[in-house]
């Protein structure tokens, strides 16, 4: 499933939105869920909404969200870093319609080429059927295309930036391995990974090959085994290899094989290193 390419500004512009709107109800009937990765290497940028700055010196590898947003169009323009206002903007303005009841991950990142683009993801929150969980692989960084492999057969093939595929897998473990596209002769694995019930774990692969910056972001997005109460909520946090990660190891040492994991370190919601989970 491809995604919808949007605007450098509004992807980040969404950051913005998710300032000025952190204290709005959360009723999935007048809101929607939005969670932003920065990940171009080596832009830090303020952003405003609505002539007001609302996130200073953002910055690759961050994460924000998820957090709900009343429903609506944001005005969001983005400048250099520390500028006195948005009256010279190097991006925008643009507005940003944000749909009632929807789950969006907003990503800025770089093309195949490396040039700076951005994609915006519709999460799929729909309910897994019971015993089932979910894995997401997004695939946006300036790095070649990858097959993944389940037992020894292609499950996902030829995912290239900035496409993802979505699988539904019964809940327990997976050996499952990546290769070069096009083949079956795994570069590294075959791995166990853990598929949770009920959950969609989603996996970004961004930064740049040729720069050495690459890096994995991981976001989990819970409670999908069961009619919930409202929009189903997030949890952001590192890539790990550690046991326990809600990361796939699996995926991120595999990715390495073929070139697409050099993993930098990751800032997390404004700076911070642990996980940060919202409540519904």
């Amino acid at each position: 499933m491809r995604t919808r390419p949007i605007t450098t500004a509004v992807a980040l512009g969404a950051t913005a939105g998710l300032a000025i709107a952190a204290a709005a109800p959360a009723t999935a009937a007048t809101t929607a869920k939005l969670s932003v990765l920065h990940g171009v290497p080596g832009l830090t940028v303020d952003v405003w909404v609505n002539g007001e700055r609302t996130l200073d010196d953002f910055e690759p590898g961050e994460l924000a969200g998820p957090l709900d947003l009343p429903a609506g169009t944001y005005t969001v323009a983005i400048t250099a870093s520390d500028a006195a206002d948005a009256s010279s903007p190097a991006i925008g303005p643009v507005d940003l319609p944000l749909a009632a009841g929807g789950n969006y991950t907003a990503v800025a990142h770089l093309d195949a080429d490396g040039d700076p683009t951005a994609s915006l993801f519709t999460n799929d929150i729909s309910q897994t059927a019971a015993g089932q969980g979910r894995l997401t692989v997004r695939h946006v960084a300036a790095a070649p295309a990858v097959d993944v492999l389940a037992g020894g057969s292609p499950v996902i093939t030829n995912l290239a930036n900035p496409d993802e595929q979505v699988l539904n897998l019964p809940a327990g473990t997976v050996s499952a391995a990546v290769a070069a596209t096009g083949t079956t002769d795994p570069v590294l694995g075959p791995t166990d990974v853990t598929i949770s019930e009920g959950v969609n774990t989603i996996v970004y692969a961004w930064g740049s090959l040729e720069a050495e910056n690459l890096a994995i972001a991981a976001q989990t997005i819970g409670g999908l085994h069961s009619a919930p109460a409202g929009v189903p909520s997030g949890e952001l946090g590192l890539a790990s290899t550690d046991a326990g990660s809600s990361a796939t190891p699996w995926l991120i040492a595999a990715m390495a094989g073929v070139g697409v994991a050099a993993i930098a370190g990751l800032g997390v919601a404004r700076r911070r290193t642990v996980a940060v989970s919202v409540d519904r």
